[in-house]
């Protein structure tokens, strides 16, 4: 999908200088975000922050929005590096019930990080289709990197790459309703263990085995 120009990055940064000023840029402007909302994070805010001239920021970033986009793209590829990794360790046939919960704690802590960051990329902000397909890639290569794992096991599904996907975009949306949107009044570490016993009982996991 071609990028649209509103959010795509007007250049990117070739030299040691360039990447510094951008990744200034964007430390700073998810400092504003957190201290002033998304309505308030304006470009002249960030820049200020960064220590740099407006007129620097916009050399990589038409507008707000696109360093949203970036943003969120930098947020979801630790996310992402740090998940496959959890995943692709897994030795085949490994004790698939302690990888679930392991998997879970992950994704939690990842919207526990920066709470107020994660609100506002993925809650207040305008959501561009190149937002969208961020948060696409990011459970794509989760779930392929899943499945590659739920193949070494015995299911109660037939299926293990639709498996794969519906595990991660469950724990995804259930973690992000607890933590964001505070909507489940449990204490985190009985939340995980419910979403882990969910996620189990799906795949055909004994959790008392």
């Amino acid at each position: 999908m071609a990028q649209d120009s509103r959010t795509r990055p007007r250049k990117k940064p070739s030299q040691r200088r360039s990447r510094i000023t951008v990744e200034a840029v964007l430390e700073a402007a998810a400092r504003v975000f957190e201290e002033q909302g998304y309505a308030g994070g304006t470009t002249n805010r960030i820049a200020e922050r960064a220590g740099v001239s407006v007129g620097s920021l916009y050399e990589y970033f038409p507008n707000k929005d696109a360093i949203v986009v970036a943003l969120a793209e930098r947020q979801l590829e630790e996310q992402r590096r740090s998940l496959g990794a959890l995943l692709e360790g897994a030795e085949p046939g490994s004790d698939l019930l302690e990888l679930l919960r392991r998997f879970v704690e992950a994704v939690i802590d990842f919207h526990t990080r920066r709470p107020s960051l994660h609100r506002i990329l993925h809650e207040e902000a305008a959501h561009p289709p190149e937002a969208h397909a961020c948060v696409l890639r990011y459970e794509e290569d989760l779930a392929h990197a899943l499945e590659a794992v739920l193949r070494h096991h015995a299911l109660a599904v037939d299926d293990p790459d639709t498996a794969a996907h519906l595990v991660v975009q469950t724990a995804e949306s259930l973690a992000h309703r607890f933590v964001i949107r505070d909507i489940h009044d449990l204490p985190r570490k009985r939340f995980a263990a419910e979403l882990t016993l969910l996620l189990a009982r799906y795949l055909g996991v004994d959790p008392d085995a």
